[in-house]
């Protein structure tokens, strides 16, 4: 950096890399193992953390409910406390796969996972999302699921883009807790 002169200087010397535009960037070169190993892609049904973790305990799998097409469980890695994750049984990889049941119940729940995270964690917002399919950015595109994030003014931060750390300010077994004992409750 320095003066404009210099300024214009050092962008004439990359002309071949293109005009210079108005975004700032990050480069993540770790992520290119994660984009080659195939992002961590379920193979089979056997490898699914989300037909697998049905088969365990509540408090392994951190499920916090049980219904009759749909189940709700505490993501392993949240973006923040709370984070839950509403899914079929049935391994399937997309929306329009859903029966109409399945859509209703999925639907029912992530309404319940609002009310019951507004109960115990009181956030200010939410996030709800599917990430459908590999370039949609599925960790796991094999097996559908919806994302319910809780969010809160000021939780976003600089840690996990500097430090690749996110702050989580309890224990998964606790807040699983929380959440499943306000879900029977409500």
């Amino acid at each position: 950096m320095g003066t404009p002169e210099h300024d214009e200087e050092i962008t004439d010397d990359f002309e071949l890399a293109g005009v210079p535009d108005s975004f700032q960037r990050l480069w993540t070169p770790y992520r290119m193992a994660y984009i080659k190993r195939g992002q961590g892609q379920v193979k089979s049904e056997d490898d699914c953390p989300f037909c697998t973790g049905p088969q365990r305990s509540d408090e392994e799998s951190l499920i916090v409910h049980r219904g009759k097409t749909v189940f709700v469980v505490l993501n392993l890695f949240p973006y923040n406390s709370g984070h839950l994750l509403v899914c079929p049984y049935r391994h399937v990889p997309d929306y329009t796969d859903l029966t109409v049941e399945e859509t209703a119940e999925m639907g029912a729940a992530a309404q319940q996972a609002m009310r019951v995270l507004r109960a115990v964690a009181n956030p200010s917002g939410f996030n709800l999302g599917m990430n459908q399919g590999v370039a949609g950015g599925a960790g796991i595109a094999a097996h559908l699921h919806q994302h319910v994030v809780p969010r809160w003014s000021g939780d976003g931060n600089f840690f996990p883009i500097i430090a690749q750390t996110k702050a989580i300010p309890a224990v998964l077994g606790d807040i699983r807790q929380d959440i499943a004992d306000a879900w029977e409750q409500d």
